[in-house]
Protein backbone atom coordinates (compact mmCIF):
# COMPACT_ATOMS: atom_id res chain seq x y z
CA UNK A 1 0.00 0.00 0.00
CA UNK A 2 1.15 3.61 -1.13
CA UNK A 3 0.34 4.95 2.39
CA UNK A 4 2.36 2.25 4.17
CA UNK A 5 5.51 2.85 1.90
CA UNK A 6 5.41 6.39 2.61
CA UNK A 7 5.49 5.80 6.13
CA UNK A 8 8.06 2.95 6.27
CA UNK A 9 10.35 6.04 4.39
CA UNK A 10 9.31 8.21 7.08
CA UNK A 11 10.29 6.52 10.20
CA UNK A 12 13.74 6.02 8.37
CA UNK A 13 13.81 9.38 7.73
CA UNK A 14 13.39 10.23 11.24
CA UNK A 15 16.11 8.09 12.42
CA UNK A 16 18.49 9.74 10.83
CA UNK A 17 16.73 13.52 11.83
CA UNK A 18 14.24 15.32 13.38
CA UNK A 19 14.51 18.37 11.72
CA UNK A 20 11.04 19.96 10.74
CA UNK A 21 11.06 21.97 7.44
CA UNK A 22 8.57 23.97 6.76
CA UNK A 23 9.50 24.08 3.22
CA UNK A 24 10.35 21.72 0.67
CA UNK A 25 12.32 22.55 -2.68
CA UNK A 26 12.59 19.83 -5.58
CA UNK A 27 15.91 21.53 -7.26
CA UNK A 28 15.80 20.62 -11.32
CA UNK A 29 18.43 20.38 -13.82
CA UNK A 30 21.61 22.28 -13.10
CA UNK A 31 19.82 24.06 -10.14
CA UNK A 32 21.41 22.09 -7.01
CA UNK A 33 23.55 24.88 -6.45
CA UNK A 34 20.71 26.25 -4.20
CA UNK A 35 21.46 23.47 -1.55
CA UNK A 36 25.00 24.61 -0.79
CA UNK A 37 23.76 27.84 0.24
CA UNK A 38 21.90 26.01 3.13
CA UNK A 39 23.44 25.39 6.13
CA UNK A 40 23.11 21.71 6.19
CA UNK A 41 21.63 19.48 8.97
CA UNK A 42 21.45 16.59 7.85
CA UNK A 43 21.97 14.78 3.96
CA UNK A 44 20.46 11.62 3.24
CA UNK A 45 21.47 9.29 -0.26
CA UNK A 46 18.24 8.62 -1.71
CA UNK A 47 19.61 5.07 -2.20
CA UNK A 48 19.19 4.41 1.58
CA UNK A 49 15.53 5.53 2.23
CA UNK A 50 12.80 2.83 1.53
CA UNK A 51 11.10 3.04 -1.55
CA UNK A 52 12.90 6.45 -3.05
CA UNK A 53 13.97 5.54 -6.90
CA UNK A 54 17.65 6.57 -7.42
CA UNK A 55 18.17 9.45 -9.76
CA UNK A 56 20.15 8.71 -12.88
CA UNK A 57 19.97 12.45 -15.27
CA UNK A 58 23.26 14.27 -15.04
CA UNK A 59 23.25 17.14 -12.98
CA UNK A 60 21.23 15.67 -10.23
CA UNK A 61 22.97 14.76 -7.14
CA UNK A 62 20.65 12.23 -5.51
CA UNK A 63 20.28 13.83 -2.26
CA UNK A 64 17.59 14.81 0.44
CA UNK A 65 19.30 18.02 2.12
CA UNK A 66 17.80 19.32 5.64
CA UNK A 67 19.01 22.78 6.42
CA UNK A 68 18.55 26.35 6.99
CA UNK A 69 17.85 28.49 3.93
CA UNK A 70 18.28 32.47 4.52
CA UNK A 71 17.23 31.02 8.16
CA UNK A 72 14.21 29.22 7.26
CA UNK A 73 13.77 25.53 7.59
CA UNK A 74 14.02 23.48 4.53
CA UNK A 75 13.75 20.39 2.73
CA UNK A 76 15.56 20.04 -0.73
CA UNK A 77 15.14 17.36 -3.18
CA UNK A 78 18.77 17.65 -4.91
CA UNK A 79 18.02 15.52 -8.00
CA UNK A 80 14.31 14.61 -9.55
CA UNK A 81 12.87 11.59 -10.84
CA UNK A 82 11.27 11.49 -14.40
CA UNK A 83 8.77 9.17 -16.38
CA UNK A 84 11.62 8.67 -19.35
CA UNK A 85 13.87 7.26 -16.57
CA UNK A 86 11.46 4.19 -17.02
CA UNK A 87 9.85 5.14 -13.10
CA UNK A 88 6.17 4.25 -12.28
CA UNK A 89 4.50 7.56 -11.85
CA UNK A 90 3.90 6.41 -8.32
CA UNK A 91 7.83 6.07 -8.01
CA UNK A 92 8.53 9.66 -9.62
CA UNK A 93 5.85 11.41 -7.39
CA UNK A 94 6.38 9.23 -4.35
CA UNK A 95 8.93 11.86 -2.12
CA UNK A 96 6.41 14.65 -2.71
CA UNK A 97 4.32 12.61 -0.40
CA UNK A 98 6.78 11.95 1.60
CA UNK A 99 7.96 15.40 2.00
CA UNK A 100 4.06 16.15 2.86
CA UNK A 101 4.15 14.20 5.87
CA UNK A 102 7.30 15.65 6.90
CA UNK A 103 5.43 18.49 7.76
CA UNK A 104 6.18 21.01 4.91
CA UNK A 105 3.96 23.83 4.31
CA UNK A 106 4.46 24.45 0.77
CA UNK A 107 6.65 22.94 -2.22
CA UNK A 108 8.50 25.10 -4.47
CA UNK A 109 9.65 23.39 -7.79
CA UNK A 110 12.09 24.38 -10.19
CA UNK A 111 12.58 23.30 -13.82
CA UNK A 112 14.13 24.00 -16.92
CA UNK A 113 12.13 24.36 -20.44
CA UNK A 114 11.56 25.17 -24.18
CA UNK A 115 9.98 28.72 -24.95
CA UNK A 116 7.33 28.36 -26.94
CA UNK A 117 6.21 31.85 -26.35
CA UNK A 118 7.51 34.01 -28.78
CA UNK A 119 8.09 36.56 -26.01
CA UNK A 120 9.95 34.51 -24.11
CA UNK A 121 14.25 34.20 -24.45
CA UNK A 122 16.55 32.13 -22.97
CA UNK A 123 17.49 33.10 -19.40
CA UNK A 124 14.08 34.13 -18.70
CA UNK A 125 12.11 32.93 -15.63
CA UNK A 126 8.79 31.96 -15.88
CA UNK A 127 5.96 31.34 -12.68
CA UNK A 128 3.68 28.23 -13.94
CA UNK A 129 -0.03 29.64 -13.39
CA UNK A 130 -1.53 26.66 -15.97
CA UNK A 131 -0.21 23.48 -17.51
CA UNK A 132 -1.11 21.17 -19.85
CA UNK A 133 -0.25 17.54 -18.91
CA UNK A 134 0.13 15.41 -21.87
CA UNK A 135 2.48 12.18 -20.35
CA UNK A 136 0.84 9.03 -20.55
CA UNK A 137 0.23 7.68 -16.82
CA UNK A 138 -1.59 10.43 -14.39
CA UNK A 139 0.26 10.21 -11.09
CA UNK A 140 -3.40 9.49 -9.47
CA UNK A 141 -4.37 6.60 -11.63
CA UNK A 142 -5.42 3.12 -9.38
CA UNK A 143 -7.15 2.90 -6.14
CA UNK A 144 -7.18 6.09 -4.34
CA UNK A 145 -5.80 6.56 -0.97
CA UNK A 146 -8.64 8.75 1.20
CA UNK A 147 -5.89 9.51 3.70
CA UNK A 148 -3.70 11.30 0.87
CA UNK A 149 -6.42 13.24 -1.06
CA UNK A 150 -9.88 12.89 -2.77
CA UNK A 151 -10.39 10.63 -5.63
CA UNK A 152 -11.52 13.38 -8.07
CA UNK A 153 -9.54 16.31 -7.24
CA UNK A 154 -10.47 19.91 -9.05
CA UNK A 155 -7.65 21.34 -10.94
CA UNK A 156 -8.69 24.89 -11.07
CA UNK A 157 -6.44 26.73 -8.57
CA UNK A 158 -3.84 24.98 -8.36
CA UNK A 159 -1.20 28.13 -9.08
CA UNK A 160 -1.29 30.82 -6.36
CA UNK A 161 -1.58 33.65 -9.00
CA UNK A 162 -1.45 36.18 -6.24
CA UNK A 163 2.17 34.75 -5.34
CA UNK A 164 3.16 34.54 -8.75
CA UNK A 165 2.24 38.51 -9.16
CA UNK A 166 4.81 38.87 -5.70
CA UNK A 167 7.66 37.28 -7.13
CA UNK A 168 7.29 39.14 -10.47
CA UNK A 169 7.70 42.26 -7.92
CA UNK A 170 10.46 40.69 -6.49
CA UNK A 171 12.05 40.24 -10.03
CA UNK A 172 11.39 43.37 -11.56
CA UNK A 173 12.74 44.78 -8.79
CA UNK A 174 15.84 43.23 -9.03
CA UNK A 175 15.78 43.59 -12.54
CA UNK A 176 14.92 40.10 -13.83
CA UNK A 177 13.05 39.21 -16.52
CA UNK A 178 10.35 37.23 -15.40
CA UNK A 179 6.75 36.55 -16.41
CA UNK A 180 3.76 33.88 -15.46
CA UNK A 181 2.86 31.43 -18.32
CA UNK A 182 1.20 27.78 -19.19
CA UNK A 183 3.99 24.59 -19.21
CA UNK A 184 3.19 21.49 -21.43
CA UNK A 185 4.51 18.81 -19.71
CA UNK A 186 5.54 15.76 -22.63
CA UNK A 187 6.77 12.08 -21.71
CA UNK A 188 10.60 12.85 -23.20
CA UNK A 189 13.13 12.16 -23.07
CA UNK A 190 13.88 12.95 -26.87
CA UNK A 191 13.28 16.96 -27.42
CA UNK A 192 10.72 18.30 -30.09
CA UNK A 193 10.86 18.73 -33.01
CA UNK A 194 9.98 22.31 -34.99
CA UNK A 195 6.52 20.34 -35.87
CA UNK A 196 5.91 19.89 -32.32
CA UNK A 197 6.76 23.30 -31.30
CA UNK A 198 4.45 24.85 -33.47
CA UNK A 199 1.93 22.32 -32.32
CA UNK A 200 2.35 23.10 -28.56
CA UNK A 201 2.48 27.05 -29.04
CA UNK A 202 -1.03 26.87 -30.60
CA UNK A 203 -2.63 24.71 -27.98
CA UNK A 204 -1.50 27.81 -26.00
CA UNK A 205 1.58 26.41 -23.99
CA UNK A 206 4.14 29.14 -23.18
CA UNK A 207 6.96 26.58 -22.73
CA UNK A 208 7.22 22.57 -22.93
CA UNK A 209 9.21 20.01 -20.60
CA UNK A 210 9.58 16.82 -19.62
CA UNK A 211 8.81 16.82 -15.10
CA UNK A 212 7.04 19.05 -12.71
CA UNK A 213 3.60 18.24 -13.51
CA UNK A 214 3.43 14.59 -12.01
CA UNK A 215 4.52 16.12 -8.45
CA UNK A 216 2.43 19.42 -8.78
CA UNK A 217 -0.74 16.87 -9.44
CA UNK A 218 0.28 14.94 -6.71
CA UNK A 219 0.38 18.00 -4.26
CA UNK A 220 -2.17 19.10 -5.44
CA UNK A 221 -3.85 16.03 -4.28
CA UNK A 222 -2.96 16.21 -0.90
CA UNK A 223 -3.87 20.03 -0.47
CA UNK A 224 0.06 21.24 -0.69
CA UNK A 225 0.11 24.32 -1.90
CA UNK A 226 2.56 24.80 -4.91
CA UNK A 227 4.92 27.49 -6.71
CA UNK A 228 6.42 26.83 -9.89
CA UNK A 229 9.60 28.69 -11.40
CA UNK A 230 10.90 27.65 -14.71
CA UNK A 231 13.99 28.69 -16.34
CA UNK A 232 13.88 29.19 -20.47
CA UNK A 233 17.12 27.20 -21.65
CA UNK A 234 16.56 27.41 -25.11
CA UNK A 235 14.09 29.68 -27.54
CA UNK A 236 11.51 27.19 -29.60
CA UNK A 237 9.09 29.78 -31.36
CA UNK A 238 8.86 30.56 -33.85
CA UNK A 239 10.68 27.86 -35.81
CA UNK A 240 13.35 29.96 -37.81
CA UNK A 241 14.80 30.88 -34.76
CA UNK A 242 15.11 27.03 -33.29
CA UNK A 243 18.83 25.70 -33.12
CA UNK A 244 20.05 22.21 -32.09
CA UNK A 245 20.59 22.31 -28.39
CA UNK A 246 22.56 19.66 -26.35
CA UNK A 247 21.93 18.58 -22.71
CA UNK A 248 25.07 20.38 -21.93
CA UNK A 249 23.71 23.88 -22.94
CA UNK A 250 20.18 23.03 -20.98
CA UNK A 251 22.71 22.71 -17.96
CA UNK A 252 24.96 25.53 -18.79
CA UNK A 253 21.67 27.60 -19.35
CA UNK A 254 20.08 27.06 -16.25
CA UNK A 255 23.63 27.54 -13.68
CA UNK A 256 23.91 30.80 -16.12
CA UNK A 257 20.61 31.94 -14.13
CA UNK A 258 20.72 29.89 -11.05
CA UNK A 259 21.81 32.79 -8.93
CA UNK A 260 18.86 34.84 -10.06
CA UNK A 261 16.36 31.81 -9.27
CA UNK A 262 17.78 31.61 -6.08
CA UNK A 263 17.50 34.88 -5.23
CA UNK A 264 13.74 34.73 -6.06
CA UNK A 265 13.07 31.89 -4.25
CA UNK A 266 14.72 32.88 -1.25
CA UNK A 267 12.67 35.91 -1.00
CA UNK A 268 9.31 34.42 -1.93
CA UNK A 269 10.05 32.27 0.79
CA UNK A 270 10.34 35.15 3.25
CA UNK A 271 7.09 36.36 2.34
CA UNK A 272 5.68 33.49 2.54
CA UNK A 273 6.74 33.05 5.97
CA UNK A 274 5.88 36.16 7.47
CA UNK A 275 2.09 35.44 6.27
Amino acid sequence: MLYDKIQEALAFIRTQTDFKPDFGIILGTGLGGLADEMEVVCAIDYSDIPHFPVSTVESHAGKLVFGLLDGLPVVAMAGRFHYYEGYSMEEVTFPVRVLKFLGIKRIIISNVSGGTNPDFKAGDIVFLKDHIYFQPENPLRGPNEDRLGPRFPDMLNIYDRQLNAKAQEIAKAKGIRAFEGVYLCLQGPNLETPAEYVYIHRLGADMVGMSTIPEVIVAHHMALPVFVISVISNQSYPPEVIIEVSVEAVIAMAREVEPKMSYIVKEVMKLEAED
